[in-house]
């Protein structure tokens, strides 16, 4: 968005802009801002969809992964036809905002966020949202966000770690607290993004939806000998630290095969005689001998119907190639 608003802007914004916190200056601000999410599933596409509408001037949507029926649920951006074409999230977001708000710049990234791709992925942003469903990658986020010295909204649906994770595939989840954690995440989003961020309240919030419950604690002071806040040792964005392999509640595995690009359509070729296939232009997926196979165009697959790393390699060899 340009310094001086349009007459349509002005329109589309004007309930907006009559809040008077936000006022013209704080929708300007919002307009210039650049926002990262990272992660386009229940929380990421509602957050994605309420910044969009919102105007922030534009959001990079990051996600590995790819639309099941089983997201309609509660990943509000999504529809039957996305999950039957198994389209990537983030390609999905991205065409549903654009959709919504052609004003803004949308930039999608079918991507996993690692030690070898963060810079690239969180570069030039303001702001990033955490949208992710593992603390793995919320360490590496933490450490970048630390190191660049930029703010991210922490966000999650179940139980901080200690002992067995949750999982919404192990627990399950109810779509209102997926709108209402984003809706919270948002808020505090807006005022970091319009200029207000000495007036943000520092803050944990836990919320039961359905008990009807909403708790909330002083955030903590940074504690002295934290590795990453107290003696600056970022070993995540090393990578001696790094998100696990297996997909967490998923009964699946991630194969990262970064050193080739994969031509899908000639894969889906030797593919279709071993079982049932479909291509895009994003991801080849196939059901062969009882496994799902989604291949993307990096050489990156994820393998659902096994949580052995090994059955997976085993796999993604014979199927894809060493």
């Amino acid at each position: 968005m340009n310094e001086a608003m349009t007459s349509a802007d002005q329109d589309r914004y004007s309930r907006q802009i009559r809040f008077r916190e936000m006022g013209e200056e704080g929708q300007r601000r919002l307009g210039q801002a650049r926002v990262a999410i990272v992660g386009c599933g229940a929380l990421g596409s509602a957050q994605a969809e309420l910044l969009a509408r919102a105007g922030v001037g534009f959001l990079r949507l990051i996600d590995r992964d790819y639309i099941e029926l089983s997201n309609l649920q509660r990943q509000t951006l999504y529809d039957e036809r996305d999950a039957a074409e198994a389209l990537p999230k983030a390609a999905a977001a991205a065409r549903r905002l654009k959709a919504i708000n052609s004003s803004i710049q949308i930039e999608p990234a079918i991507d996993d966020l690692t030690p070898a791709t963060i810079d690239d992925l969180l570069e030039d942003v303001h702001l990033v949202m955490d949208g992710t469903d593992n603390f793995e990658t919320r360490y590496l986020i933490n450490d970048f966000a630390l190191r660049e010295g930029i703010p991210w909204i922490y966000g999650m649906l179940l139980q901080p770690p200690g002992g067995a994770q949750q999982t919404c595939e192990t627990s399950g989840v109810l779509g209102p607290i997926t709108a209402t954690i984003a809706a919270l995440q948002v808020a505090d989003a807006l005022m970091i993004l319009s200029g207000h961020l000495d007036e943000l309240a520092r803050r944990v919030t836990i919320v039961d939806v359905w008990a009807g419950d909403i708790m909330q604690l002083p955030q903590p002071e940074p504690k002295p000998d934290c590795p990453a806040c107290g003696r600056r040792e970022f070993t995540y964005l090393t990578g001696k630290r790094c998100a696990p392999i297996g997909l967490c509640g998923r009964n699946a595995v991630q194969i990262y095969d970064r050193e080739r690009q994969l031509d899908l359509k000639e894969l889906a070729e030797r593919l279709k005689l071993m079982g049932t296939v479909r291509v895009n232009d994003f991801a080849l997926r196939a059901q062969i001998d009882g496994y799902d196979i989604t291949v993307f165009p990096d050489g990156r697959a994820i393998l659902k119907g096994t949580t052995d790393v090994g059955i997976a390699r085993g796999l993604y060899a014979k199927y894809i190639g060493n």
